[in-house]
């Protein structure tokens, strides 16, 4: 395997999916491959998922994942969308003990965030300016970059919005969004509350959004009141796919 050839494994709610990615160039290299994510995601369970994945391209190198919690130092501080086991508990050891390889893991949101900040459109700010990523899924996932530098764990989806009860990723998110059959409109409005608390408190000169919803940003578009420039992640799906893999060949360099 090249040196520039990565697998790159994002974990999600509902799904992992993995592929190789040419971290040099941000592209995938193959399509994605999907297993659903085990009831409950233990920390075994998730680790046999990953070995499937290892198995399935047959691969041999470090490995990137972009994982659904706070990740401090490869180790889960937290579990908004993944069985609460996994608190406290080294998410890199875990892989590692199973596949045999070398892994580095990062908050998923994260994870996206990288690649949309060096292949995406936020490649202009790279190196001046704040920028704020917003993943709009089963929750809501958020990267925070200053001058292009990551501020790890930006928990969005854990905020409590004015006269709100429950935090914004149970107020808003795309899961939400199809448990209550609402149209666009009225999910732009909701999702604006997210996004104008947002603008007002970080002040980002842009805004991305990612995520599955993402990919209908112009039917909720004209719904969004912010200061910050607003634009959709052009990798969409694949982005935490792809920012896992670079995030791993850039570490594993140092």
């Amino acid at each position: 395997m090249k040196d520039h050839v990565i697998l790159g494994i994002d974990v999600g709610a509902t799904g992992v999916k993995g592929g190789l990615v040419d971290v040099r160039h941000g592209r995938m290299l193959t399509e994605r491959h999907r297993f659903d994510t085990p009831a409950p995601a233990t920390p075994k369970a998730i680790a046999a998922t990953i070995q499937k994945l290892v198995d399935h391209f047959e691969y041999d190198g470090v490995v990137g994942v972009g994982f659904p919690a706070i990740v401090r130092r490869g180790v889960a501080a937290s579990a908004s969308n993944i069985d609460d086991s996994w608190i406290g508990t080294s998410i890199t050891d875990t892989f590692e003990k199973k596949t045999g390889l070398k892994f580095f893991a990062v908050n998923d949101a994260d994870a996206a965030g990288i690649a949309a900040m060096k292949f995406g459109v936020g490649k202009e700010y790279a190196t001046d300016g704040t920028v704020i990523m917003v993943t709009i899924g089963t929750g809501l996932g958020g990267a925070l970059f200053v001058d292009g530098n990551l501020m790890p764990n930006l928990e969005i989806g854990q905020i409590y919005l004015k006269n709100q009860k429950e935090v914004a990723e149970k107020f808003i998110s795309n899961k939400v969004r199809k448990e209550e059959k609402m149209d666009w409109k009225t999910f732009g409005k909701k999702f604006n509350k997210v996004i104008s608390h947002v603008d007002f408190i970080f002040n980002p000169d842009l805004i991305i959004l990612g995520g599955g919803a993402s990919k209908s940003f112009e039917q909720f578009e004209k719904h969004l009141d912010a200061y910050a420039t607003i634009k959709p992640a052009k990798l969409q799906n694949t982005a935490g796919t792809v920012g896992a893999a670079v995030y791993a060949w850039e570490r594993s360099k140092k």
